[in-house]
């Protein structure tokens, strides 16, 4: 028993180790792709447009806009905000989310 037992361990830790985790949100990565597409209308987590839909965590809260919100509204865009769908990566896009959600999270 204590050989099987051995084997199979062994081998979930191969599996295992085949295994990727997800990759880390890049912050400052986020931080560039904001500065570059976000900024004019975003900086500091204020909107030009519609004041009162900030990128503030008491905004987005009101708005139920978690990350996956966010994701979503980056790629598909909405009202005055344009999608990015195409223009930025999956990965810019799920980074910039991530550092959106970062700075609302310190108070901008």
């Amino acid at each position: 028993m204590g050989a099987l037992m051995t084997v199979l361990l062994t081998m979930v830790m191969v599996v295992v180790g085949w295994i990727q985790p997800a990759q880390a949100a890049d912050l400052a990565h986020g931080g560039k792709v904001f500065g570059a597409n976000c900024a004019a209308c975003h900086a500091g987590g204020r909107n030009v447009v519609v004041a009162s839909k900030s990128l503030k965590k008491t905004d987005l809260e009101k708005y139920g806009m978690d990350l996956a919100g966010i994701v979503y509204q980056v790629t598909n865009g909405k009202n005055a905000m344009p999608a990015f769908k195409g223009r930025l990566s999956a990965a810019d896009i799920e980074d910039v989310a991530n550092f959106v959600v970062a700075q609302a999270e310190k108070g901008w």
